[in-house]
């Protein structure tokens, strides 16, 4: 977890009616600061004359500043996944939450005030301004009212409370702000606990019951979306209630998290995930060669009579993996039914010229038949050799006919017996997971076995 520690200078003290005159930011990594940041804002307002005296900034100061606008990719990129740190934390991130709101974006960070944490580690001082509190603890501020030199007072003050007394920032974080959104009955230090890494997880209520399985790029961020924000409130609400601990196991990579997702969800069956089901119509994959030689494809719905190259859940999800595979073999969209016009009217680098007869139709096939080979490649026995969940680790995985059947988590770059492997009952979904990342995996990391 990382701190941004925020000073600002306004032009007065309405975020709606103010401006921003100079803004700092210092990293904290919860052992030191690695990083600074300032500068000046033009405000695009006249600064009082009341309020230079107080901070020394002027019109002419600011008037070649960039203006909130052109600072705020960086600052956003500043304060973006980490805590928000000011003395009175509410006067710095209200000016700075309504300039993004002005340009369309809505700053929602965590935030801690060192006024009211200095309160709790510091008792019974008689004053807790900046000043005062700098004073007792013997912290210099080098230029009082300027954003640099009170956020670098503010942030050695957070440095010292956070060593001394980690516990109170961290039980204000909960209580009072950003980790707030915990369910109740769910202990801070087991949040903190969860790894920031790709893996399948598994909610707990207190029964010890599993009742969710979901899969994570990175569990901590994924688990804590689960209860902040408005997607699915019912939902959001219920688990809330309901969950005391959380389990995970890493898998290394998106494709194995999705595939043990699968394969957990099948076997627990949770009370709060959605039940797999196969869609009553599929859709297809077809491809065939027109009177200029040229091969094409069309995503169209499933018959009895035509057997297409691959099957679908649905229309969107055909077309998708059509235009990844537009992507890898440059392509034509034209060619293959994704647009009507031809791709030099649209500027489109991928396609090479077949929709123009820029190119050969020998040439061009010769990439739509690797294509099509690799979907064959997927239907078949095959083993995957994919990264392991920690370095000098691979998971091997044994497909039969396109479905998930084995996979073992191995210290080894040679390709195991299929018999080596753990076994897995298979799982129909499974299959449609390969096809969704077929397209991202080296051929020197596939093995084919026979044909199914």
């Amino acid at each position: 977890m990382e701190f941004a520690i925020v000073d600002i200078e306004t032009t007065g003290g309405s975020p709606r009616g103010g401006g921003i005159t100079e803004i700092a930011v210092l990293i904290h990594d919860g052992e030191a600061i690695v990083r600074e940041w300032q500068t000046l804002i033009n405000p695009q307002q006249t600064i009082p004359s009341y309020i230079t005296g107080l901070t020394g900034i002027d019109n002419a100061m600011v008037r070649d500043a960039p203006t909130f606008e052109e600072i705020s990719k960086e600052l956003w990129e500043l304060l973006e996944d980490r805590v928000f740190i000011a003395h009175s934390v509410n006067f710095d991130f209200g000016f700075i939450r309504e300039a993004f709101l002005k340009i369309g974006k809505d700053l929602n960070s965590q935030k801690l005030c060192t006024v009211r944490l200095s309160r709790k580690v510091f008792p019974g001082l008689r004053s807790y301004s900046l000043g005062r509190i700098c004073e007792n603890q013997k912290i210099p501020i080098l230029a009082r009212h300027r954003a640099m030199g009170d956020a670098k007072a503010t942030a050695l003050l957070f440095d010292r409370m956070i060593k001394e007394r980690q516990d109170v920032i961290f039980s204000s974080l909960k209580r009072n702000t950003g980790e707030a959104f915990l369910p109740p009955h769910f202990p801070l230090a087991k949040f903190q606990q969860i790894p920031e890494s790709c893996g399948v997880y598994y909610m707990l209520n207190s029964k010890g019951k599993v009742i969710y399985v979901g899969k994570a790029l990175n569990i901590r961020e994924r688990f804590k979306g689960h209860f902040s924000g408005q997607v699915l409130p019912q939902l959001k609400q219920q688990l809330k209630t309901e969950v005391v601990d959380l389990q995970w196991q890493l898998t290394g990579s998106e494709f194995m998290a999705l595939l043990f997702e699968t394969l957990e969800i099948k076997r627990l069956w949770p009370m709060y995930n959605s039940a797999m089901k196969m869609p009553k119509t599929l859709w297809g994959l077809f491809h065939y060669q027109d009177g200029s030689g040229y091969y094409r494809f069309q995503v169209a719905k499933v018959t009895k009579n035509i057997r297409p190259l691959e099957s679908f859940f649905s229309a969107e999800e055909a077309n998708q993996f059509l235009k990844t595979g537009i992507e890898t073999y440059q392509l034509c969209q034209k060619l293959s039914g994704l647009r009507k016009v031809t791709c030099a009217q649209i500027q489109d680098q991928t396609c090479l010229g077949a929709c123009k007869s820029a190119e050969t139709p020998e040439s061009y096939n010769a990439r739509v038949e690797e294509f099509i080979s690799l979907i064959k490649k997927s239907k078949r026995d095959l083993m995957l050799n994919l990264p392991g969940r920690e370095a000098g680790e691979n998971v091997y995985c044994y497909f039969e006919g396109g479905m998930l059947s084995r996979y073992s988590f191995l210290r080894s770059d040679d390709f195991p017996k299929p018999e080596e492997l753990e076994v897995v009952p298979k799982v129909p979904e499974t299959f449609y997971i390969l096809r969704q990342f077929i397209h991202q995996i080296d051929l020197g990391k596939m093995r084919v076995f026979s044909v199914s």
